[in-house]
């Protein structure tokens, strides 16, 4: 189940912002991230902001969710506005609901503040929540990039993930979005997961080739307190997951995908060319604003990040009543955006400019050099871009990189 939401100061029942905040709204991009709360079951390592309909209770529902998106953007269109450089729709899976919902709040977003001509428009799926008729009328509906969650190709790691999809669903779903007309297509894969040999990850990774998708997401399986997964590892019935498998599956998917056409250009995302890599979460990486519908869903605008209430009965009833669904918010100091300029831009292959370090920073990136975590030509250029064995050990280089 979700865990709790962090703490923060209360947000204002209009969800004003600072005059500081607003100053500069959409200098460095505005995206809009749209989360729907609902699956139809919930997987073994999931700690996200879902809801089962057994888990929801009374008082919210599917049929009714755009609308209250809808009522939210209304309040928003209040506080600030900028013209829409890209909008992510994520969960969840936002496929259950119905095609002409997910295009009624893409209609409300443009209205209330304006789709860029080029703008990025992004759909999360399950691969079994699509077929060829709701591909198209999204396509039509006018999202440009979807991105299916595969984790793997292996019927027993899909099972220890309680993923209810086939085996072969997940490229044949990407097909089928190429054949929609969808721009972009990402694949999404997890690695690590307890069960898993060498050859299913290399069965996943030619799977995903096969499908000719244009972006791979791969993620090391992360298990969180809370979920069924962590309860199976805690009582014995699954072993837990080992860094040294983690590490040798990532070299795989670098070498698979490195060697037919892709790139990276994040830890942990792989494009085959720069108009395919996802904007929307470059826009998150690079400092950028965007504003967050939905319950749970999380927000920043010039500095000032909040959060809503997380159960979607209490957001559908606070914008029913025109109250912002705020739960708290924190207004970042300018160490707070450092570190976290920092922590993000590093893990890029665009990497961090030199000059944002300071003194210790410096001492830590001129150790990662000699260490052979950092490009020496980049280096010399005043970038700071990790090898691929700094990739491995990302987090170390960052931790050594800050105060």
């Amino acid at each position: 189940m979700p865990g709790p939401p962090p703490d923060g100061e209360p947000v204002p029942s209009d969800g004003s912002l600072p005059d500081s905040a607003l100053r500069d709204v959409g200098r460095r991009g505005f995206g809009v991230y749209v989360h729907v709360p609902f699956c139809a079951s919930r997987c073994g390592y999931c700690d996200f902001n879902t809801y089962t309909a057994s888990e929801l209770g009374g008082g919210a529902s599917r049929e009714g969710y755009a609308d209250a998106v809808l009522a939210e953007l209304r309040l928003a269109a209040t506080v600030t506005g900028a013209r829409v450089d890209t909008v992510f729709v994520g969960g969840g899976t936002p496929t259950l609901l119905d095609p002409g919902d997910l295009g009624r709040i893409l209609e409300g977003i443009d209205k209330t503040w304006g789709l860029a001509g080029d703008a990025e428009i992004t759909t999360e799926a399950n691969p079994e929540s699509v077929d060829p008729r709701s591909l198209r009328a999204l396509r039509g509906a006018g999202y440009t990039r979807i991105s299916l969650g595969m984790q793997s190709a292996a019927p027993a790691v899909l099972a220890i993930l309680d993923r209810k999809h086939t085996a072969g669903r997940a490229p044949q779903a990407a097909i089928e979005a190429r054949e929609a007309g969808f721009d972009h297509v990402n694949l999404d894969l997890i690695y690590g997961t307890p069960g898993e040999r060498p050859e299913d990850f290399a069965a996943s990774l030619d799977a995903v080739i096969e499908a000719g998708v244009d972006h791979v997401s791969a993620y090391s399986l992360i298990v969180e307190d809370g979920t069924r997964m962590a309860a199976k590892m805690r009582r014995g019935e699954l072993p837990y997951p080992e860094d040294d498998v983690a590490a040798d599956r990532y070299l795989a998917a670098e070498a698979a995908l490195g060697g037919t056409g892709f790139s990276w250009y994040e830890v942990s995302n792989w494009a085959t060319s720069p108009q395919a890599r996802c904007r929307h979460n470059l826009l998150y990486w690079t400092g950028g604003d965007w504003w967050g519908l939905g319950p749970g869903a999380h927000s920043h605008v010039g500095g000032v990040r909040w959060w809503n209430v997380k159960h979607p009965t209490a957001y559908a009833k606070r914008v029913a009543e025109g109250v912002s669904p705020g739960l708290g918010r924190e207004i970042l100091t300018d160490a707070d955006r450092h570190v976290e300029d920092v922590m993000l831009r590093v893990r890029l292959s665009d990497g961090l400019p030199t000059a944002a370090l300071d003194a210790a920073g410096l001492a830590g990136a001129a150790r990662a050099l000699a260490d052979g975590l950092l490009e020496p030509d980049a280096y010399a250029g005043g970038r700071i871009v990790l090898t691929l064995r700094g990739r491995l050990l990302a987090d170390a280089v960052i931790r050594d990189l800050l105060p």
